[in-house]
């Protein structure tokens, strides 16, 4: 009877990792390939936002003691509570404690059989420090929970925009948008009348952010996408829009500022109504600049509002820029607005460019002039360049 063979041996086995490689695998997965430098302007910009989610509540708040070391103490203990309001009361309580035991450290003194004295000693620290743990576990759970579900409003926000621009002939374009929080307010359309040769196109900014703002704007993309499937012109669409609007936004204290146009590419003729929005900038071949400002109130604020149309004829080489006030008002460090001259100078430079270049330039230019300042609204834009096809 044959022996049993020996159990085969690989040709090569793994060598284990040593401590250091184990160290730069951990740092690796923490920090997901940032250097330091990365790491310190994320965590520069998200101080700065998030003092500037606390210091709201600071708002309109002054101490009626004017000397300046009251109002520090004012200030300090407003700040305090604008932090602690934002916790349920269950964990404020353990906040508080947490707090008080990482500060409390009482000594009294006890004697001995002897008679010899002894300084006894309790320190909390220990149970602080892991209450604030525990603490943070929990609003790290809360966290993970809501952004998961933003996430997928997000997801279901991106079906509602164009993926990519339609062909168009005379005419090339880009357009983009970036949420200032997981959702946006901010919603630019391009697509077909039922005529199948006009174009619709369409940039709008709903007041506030966040949710609520992402809301108002798929009610808004809902009804230009219905209203417009009828053959009404586009003074009629926008008529009809802000009469549906004003049923739900609050008296007018929901609005939505937009602009609106309809492109005919046999004439090159752009009709359009702007609703509150900041004028479209038509910058021209020979350097004339043009603001497309005919139109009216933001849509939502009154059901009998009425509104005027414009047309310009777009020439090869024109620019058509359409943007939100994110752009413009985008601030950097020292609280200076990136401003409308900024972005014709960002045009100007790349006027020869094809759309989605110049696009990208201007978001560099953009992201250069903000730095680590965090931002503060959604920004969206929409370029348009005639063609000579």
């Amino acid at each position: 009877m044959s022996s049993p063979s020996p159990p085969a041996v690989p040709s090569q086995i793994a060598p284990s990792l040593t401590f250091r490689e184990k160290v730069e695998r951990f740092w690796l997965r923490v920090t997901e390939g940032l250097e330091l430098n990365q790491l310190w302007s994320q965590f520069e910009k998200d101080a700065r936002a998030g003092y500037q989610l606390y210091a709201r509540e600071l708002e309109g708040k002054q101490a009626q003691d004017t000397r300046p070391g009251r109002r520090w103490l004012y200030t300090a203990q407003q700040f305090f509570w604008a932090i602690l309001e934002k916790l349920s009361p269950a964990r404020r309580v353990l906040l508080l404690l947490a707090v008080v035991l990482m500060v409390f450290n009482p000594e009294f003194p006890w004697h001995g059989r002897e008679g010899e004295l002894h300084i006894v000693s309790l320190d909390f620290r220990l149970y602080g420090g892991l209450l604030l743990l525990g603490l943070l576990i929990l609003e790290v759970a809360d966290r993970v929970v809501m952004k998961r579900d933003l996430e997928i409003a997000r997801e279901i926000q991106t079906w509602l925009l164009p993926g990519s621009p339609p062909a168009v002939p005379g005419m090339e374009m880009a357009f983009t948008t970036r949420p200032a929080n997981t959702v946006a307010g901010d919603y630019y359309d391009v697509f077909r009348r039922p005529d199948g040769t006009h174009l619709l196109l369409a940039v709008a900014d709903v007041a506030g952010k966040s949710v609520p703002a992402a809301m108002l704007m798929a009610t808004f993309q809902a009804s230009l996408r219905t209203l417009s499937g009828t053959r009404s012109s586009l003074l009629d669409l926008v008529t009809g829009i802000n009469r549906y609007a004003c049923t739900n936004s609050q008296g007018g204290l929901r609005f939505t500022t937009a602009f609106l146009a309809e492109y005919d590419p046999a004439t090159r003729a752009l009709s359009y109504v702007n609703a509150g929005h900041n004028p479209p900038m038509l910058c021209r071949r020979s350097g004339a600049l043009e603001r497309l400002k005919a139109g009216g109130l933001p849509i939502g604020i009154q059901a009998d509002a009425a509104y005027q149309s414009g047309s310009v004829t777009l020439a090869p080489g024109d620019w058509l820029v359409v943007f939100t006030d994110g752009v413009v008002e985008a601030v950097n460090t020292r609280g200076e607005e990136y401003g409308e001259a900024r972005l014709l100078a960002s045009v100007a430079t790349s006027s020869e460019a094809a759309p989605q270049e110049m696009m990208r330039r201007i978001l560099a230019d953009l992201d250069a002039f903000v730095g680590n300042t965090p931002q503060h609204d959604d920004v969206t834009c929409l370029l348009l360049k005639a063609t000579g096809a």
